[in-house]
């Protein structure tokens, strides 16, 4: 799989949402696809309410890790079928009262060559995902950062 392919982009979308149920439950969207960057919205639903009528914070949790994993897909799918994605930590700050629709913006937070040449010498590697959380005006509500690892795949070891 070539991560930077368009086509490629568009196919992790489409698995993604297939694989995950509770993503479609959620209504959750891809705005953009990278490796190492993602763009995904929580659209604005009553259903989706915390008490004081904006998105509960586990909606929010699942557009920012949902965002973090597809990250993991765009930049890594080359590397899975020899070492299994796992988040292993997320910290979550709400900083600001969040209404209405909402958009997660993830970013990688190591160099994937550092990541691969990590589990090419045997290792686990880890590493952050950074997740911006923002109102449909841009302002900025939380910060979650999920820590993945790839943890070898040793089946045929």
């Amino acid at each position: 799989m070539t991560p930077s392919n368009a086509e490629t982009a568009e196919t992790i979308k489409a698995g993604f949402l297939a694989s995950v149920p509770f993503v479609r439950t959620l209504g959750l969207r891809f705005e953009e696809l990278e490796p190492g960057r993602c763009v995904m919205r929580l659209p604005e639903e009553p259903a989706h309410h915390n008490h004081i009528g904006g998105p509960h914070a586990g909606a929010m949790f699942t557009l920012a890790e949902s965002a973090s994993g597809a990250i993991i897909l765009s930049t890594f799918g080359d590397q899975l079928d020899r070492a299994v994605p796992l988040p292993t930590t997320a910290t979550s700050t709400y900083e600001k009262i969040a209404m209405g629709e909402m958009t997660a913006e993830a970013r990688l937070g190591r160099p994937r060559e550092e990541v691969v040449a990590e589990l090419d010498a045997g290792g686990r590697p880890e590493f952050p995902v950074e997740v911006e959380l923002r109102t449909a005006d841009g302002t900025v509500t939380g910060h979650v950062t999920v820590v993945w690892t790839l943890k070898p795949d040793r089946k045929g070891e």
